[in-house]
């Protein structure tokens, strides 16, 4: 097969997985992380195959998505074997879409990536700032019932993994403090840095304007 057959491929698997998910982790999402991930892998000097297929299918096997994270990675490892992926790229694309989320930084001993794994998780990350991202944030807390903001609730500190998947202590707003705004912080590649920064500000000028409105100051 071609590249370009083999990228149309994850991109049937990543639509039969995710096409119906309502979490903010869809397809318009995944295409935008695609899309990113193409630009920075090309910014970057890296050839964008490998980094494109991740970017399809690194949701797919994501534990906050998936029932059984062990059974999604057999299945897709066997799917990319189908469909002609060598064997380093199957290794590098299961090793990247394993390893990104930003909860494996929570962990006592957070993983190195590659340099296609930052590529990939830049992209994703930088989906989740700016205004989609503050979107996607309120649509993932609706979905799961979350609180928009009790000012009782403070934003939690030195989470774990455990802690942080745990949705019973978090509101909307808060999920701001505890993951998204430290995100343009820790981009690793250069691209990735340049869009964060207005990104980021967008952030911030809405919790401002969140916490004003919120208290009638505005």
């Amino acid at each position: 097969m071609t590249h370009e057959q083999q990228i149309a491929a994850v991109k049937r698997y990543t639509v039969e997985k995710l096409g119906e998910d309502s979490t903010g982790h869809g397809m318009d999402h995944i295409n935008r992380v695609v899309k990113m991930a193409k630009k920075i892998a090309i910014g970057e000097g890296i050839d964008p195959f490998v980094p494109v297929a991740a970017a399809y299918l690194h949701d797919t096997i994501d534990e906050k998505l998936v029932a059984n994270v062990d059974e999604a990675k057999e299945e897709l490892w066997t799917y990319l074997e189908q469909h002609d992926f060598d064997a380093a790229d199957i290794v590098t694309i299961m090793d990247v879409i394993a390893n990104i989320s930003f909860a494996h930084t929570l962990d006592d001993q957070p993983i190195r990536l590659t340099k296609i794994g930052e590529i990939v998780r830049d992209a994703d990350w930088l989906d989740a700032i700016g205004v989609i991202g503050i979107i996607r944030a309120v649509y993932y807390g609706g979905a799961h019932h979350e609180k928009i903001y009790d000012p009782l609730v403070k934003p939690r500190e030195n989470m774990t993994h455990e802690e942080y998947r745990n949705l019973d202590d978090e509101t909307i707003i808060n999920h701001f403090h505890e993951k998204i705004l430290k995100l343009a912080d820790m981009m690793q590649t250069s691209t990735a840095k340049q869009i964060a920064r207005h990104r980021q500000q967008v952030l911030e000028d809405f919790l401002d304007e969140f916490y004003g409105e919120w208290n009638n100051e505005c």
